[in-house]
């Protein structure tokens, strides 16, 4: 049940009148005094009916403060015959049936008889007029009890400033002392008194005397906590009386000699090679060192940072010598294909071997798992003859993890750029940031890393870097980032912006067999210990592994299979079999099991209301068949397959254009009156989304009212619009390469899309045809038998 809350609204209750009878509340362990707005919980169910009773009233109460406040519901002699009449601004209905009040203070008021006591109280009351007669004495009062109010504010925590600010706009004397006494400390007994002195001069006086007690007992307080520090601070004087002891023994000539530590410290900033603001820190930070006693609870954390100011390789940097040629062919040796990216590092560094105060590149490989991404920076660190450092951006959510901690908190330490930096040893290293589109959000607590790193990522601000534990800018202009990612979707736009985005697309067939037949197979044989002649695999076998065994975009899943293979072998050899036999076809099978993938295109597409259709993912691109059906019934399309809801627009725009042009495709106008249709994506706990299945519900729906099944072997995608327009889809690259693994020789595409397609390397169209269309006309012509 969830809390209901009445508010009463201001305008009605600008001026009310006080009535003659009124409902009284007890007051428990508390006094309110007239202008104040106070919260007020009401427990007791009779009590609650009492508030009802007043809300659909005049919303008026009497609050009157009880004698014994260990006494539960006591009769009218165990009240205070001085109480407040209040009027209920905001009631809250609490789950347990409680109320929550806030109640505004009106008048004080006298109980001249009781007139009810069960279920609860009710009193005729009077009224207490303020008095109006203002005398001089009066006003130098309120004045001095301004000044003294003021005074409180400066000393007393729980006083905010703007209690002073409000007193200064009170008109009248008498509301100045309530307004004074509700904010001070004081027991229920004090608080009465004050709240029946009617008198303006008395009730001031009484007022003043109460600020005065609080006002010597916080500056009491507050000597008693000076004195405490003044003995802590005894060690730190006896320090430093130390410390003029050595200067005059050292004049003398009978100083000590000085500390072992400090004299490695000064030898280390001497020899480092640091920058001008660094250094200048560091002989700030030694000096202060110097005059600290090696005891105080700062020495170690002063240290700390110095060790790390002396340890940041602020001007060492790997010296290159630029080789073109030689960085070519050591990126071709370590990776195949990935040719975008290769090329834009030695157009990199054939710029830098003209200009050597180049900037370093801020690079985005974007693609699906096992494409090479991160190993790829390796590479690069070899090519270029750099040292190379990588850290994991997946599940970061605290801003401090990227600019580190201030000095003030225990354990501060400076975050991982300035902690990878140290580690490389240099200030140019091959710095990789994997996985940046799994950076996390900290919130407003722990702030946003995403945003501490558009600093390190734009090269028009990260020669300044500042870390908050150091303090001191460092330039990271030298250092080439790389990041990874497998989406873009997660990835702040003004952090996207940022980066150069280089995209991988998954292998191909032809590609995998290679890069197996090249650095799988070998990287496997060696790792579990066997030679040549021992373990290999046939060109046909890895095929069978490629197509039946995986089904992926990278190659991680089948350097998996390739070392479930040489863990069987290599069970044998240990065994005793010295040659055990190479790995072919005919014993494929006994060693991974059955196959797990097969291509049943034209199996699943041989019949009417079936299209497969293409999809991209952050595993790469893939192929998903859409299956239409129909049975009678009356103006309902279902879609099932855990679609989303772009997906399901999708369909519905799908239907309504096959309706809008039934006649012109020879079907029924009226089918959709006596005719369900049931589109259905398998792969139901999959989730799926996005518009480009468009063009294949409709191709479905018109396949399956016109009975004209799908051409085998054909896939399409496309966004579909209400007038028949093909709109253009992204993930083209994926989707190809996805199709060719298929077994698909014939995708249908936009024809806005027919550029991406052009420059899809030849590899990976071989063999395949392309159709462009620019209207579903266009596709139901290609793709209908």
């Amino acid at each position: 049940m969830e809390p209901t809350e009445q508010v009463i609204n201001e305008e009605v209750v600008g001026g009310p009148s006080i009535p003659d009878e009124l409902p009284v509340v007890r007051l428990l362990n508390g006094v309110i005094f007239p202008g104040m707005l106070a919260p007020l919980t009401v427990t007791n169910p009779l009590d609650v009916e009492l508030i009802d009773e007043a809300l659909s009233d005049n919303r008026m109460i009497a609050l009157v403060a009880q004698r014994d406040p260990d006494v539960e519901r006591p009769s009218p002699d165990g009240l205070y015959e001085v109480g407040l009449v209040a009027l209920i601004q905001k009631m809250i209905q609490l789950p347990n049936a409680d109320r929550r009040l806030l109640v505004r203070g009106l008048a004080r008021v006298r109980m001249a008889e009781w007139t009810q006591t069960q279920p609860y109280l009710r009193a005729q009351v009077e009224e207490i007029a303020e008095p109006d007669d203002v005398t001089d004495t009066i006003r130098a009062r309120n004045q001095a009890l301004l000044d003294l109010l003021r005074r409180l504010v400066e000393v007393a925590p729980h006083m905010p400033e703007e209690i002073f600010i409000q007193a200064l706009n009170l008109e009248h004397p008498g509301a100045l002392a309530d307004m004074i006494v509700s904010v001070l400390d004081l027991d229920v007994t004090e608080r009465q008194e004050v709240l029946e002195t009617i008198d303006l001069d008395t009730r001031l006086r009484r007022v003043m005397t109460l600020a005065t007690r609080e006002m010597e007992q916080y500056e009491l307080t507050a000597r008693m906590q000076q004195d405490a520090r003044d003995e802590l601070g005894q060690a730190q004087r006896e320090y430093f009386l130390r410390q003029q002891l050595k200067a005059i023994q050292e004049e003398l000539g009978e100083g000590a000699e000085e500390r072992p530590d400090l004299v490695e410290l000064r030898e280390k900033v001497t020899q480092a090679k640091m920058s001008e603001e660094a250094r200048e820190a560091a002989d700030r930070e030694l000096e202060r060192l110097e005059n600290m006693n090696p005891a105080a609870a700062e020495y170690n954390v002063s240290r700390t940072y110095l060790e790390w100011l002396v340890e940041v390789p602020w001007l060492e940097a790997t010296s290159e010598t630029i080789d073109v040629k030689e960085a070519q062919r050591v990126l071709d040796e370590d990776h195949y294909d990935l040719e975008d990216v290769k090329e834009r590092i030695v157009e990199y560094l054939a710029v830098r071997k003209l200009r050597a105060d180049i900037k370093g590149p801020i690079l985005c490989f974007v693609g699906p798992p096992g494409v090479g991404k991160t190993s790829l920076g390796k590479s690069i660190a070899r090519a270029t003859g750099r040292k190379f450092h990588r850290i994991s951006l997946g599940g970061v959510r605290d801003e401090a993890e990227i600019r580190g901690h201030r000095r003030t908190y225990v354990g501060a330490l400076p975050g991982r750029i300035i902690q990878g930096i140290k580690r490389a040893g240099v200030n140019n290293p091959i710095f990789m940031l994997d996985e940046i589109d799994k950076l996390g959000s900290g919130g407003a607590f722990r702030g946003d890393p995403s945003s501490a790193m558009l600093e390190v990522l734009d090269p028009e601000q990260n020669d300044t870097f500042s870390d908050h534990y150091l303090e001191v800018p460092f330039d990271l202009s030298n250092v080439v980032f790389i990041t990874t990612a497998n989406v873009l979707d997660t990835i702040p736009p003004a952090l996207l912006d940022r980066m150069e985005v280089i995209r991988l697309a998954g292998y191909t067939k032809k590609e995998k067999l290679h890069i197996a037949r090249r650095y799988l197979v070998p990287r496997q044989r060696d790792e579990h210990g066997l030679t040549t002649e021992q373990f290999s695999i046939s060109d046909a076998a890895l095929e069978q592994i490629i197509d039946g065994y995986t089904r992926e975009a990278g190659v991680r899943n089948l350097e998996r299979q390739i070392g479930a293979v040489a863990r069987k072998i290599a069970r044998k050899v240990s065994e005793g079999d010295d040659s055990p036999p190479n790995v072919s076809m005919r014993n494929l099978e006994n060693l991974l099991g059955p196959r797990l993938f097969y291509s049943d295109v034209a199996q699943r597409t041989g019949q009417p209301g079936v299209v497969c259709g293409l999809a991209w993912t952050q595993a790469g691109g893939d192929i998903l068949f859409i299956e239409a059906s129909k049975m009678p019934g009356a103006s309902q399309l279902t879609m099932t397959g855990q679609l989303g809801d772009v997906m399901k627009e999708s369909g519905m725009a799908a239907l309504s254009w096959v309706r809008s042009h039934a006649q012109q495709l020879g079907i029924d106008p009226n089918f959709y009156e006596k005719t369900e249709i049931h589109l259905h994506v398998p792969a139901g706990a999959v989730p799926k989304d996005g518009p480009s299945a468009g063009v294949s519900m409709a191709t479905a729906i018109v396949s399956l009212l016109t009975g004209r099944t799908v051409k085998p072997n054909v896939a399409m995608t496309g966004e579909i619009t209400l007038r028949g327009k093909v709109l253009p889809i992204g993930g083209v690259k994926e989707k190809v390469v996805a199709a060719r693994a298929a077994g698909i020789d014939t995708v249908i595409l936009p024809l806005r899309n027919q550029a991406q397609v052009e420059q899809v390397s030849k590899d990976h169209t071989e063999g395949m045809t392309f159709i462009y269309a620019d209207t579903i006309e266009d596709v139901l012509a290609a793709a209908l038998e």
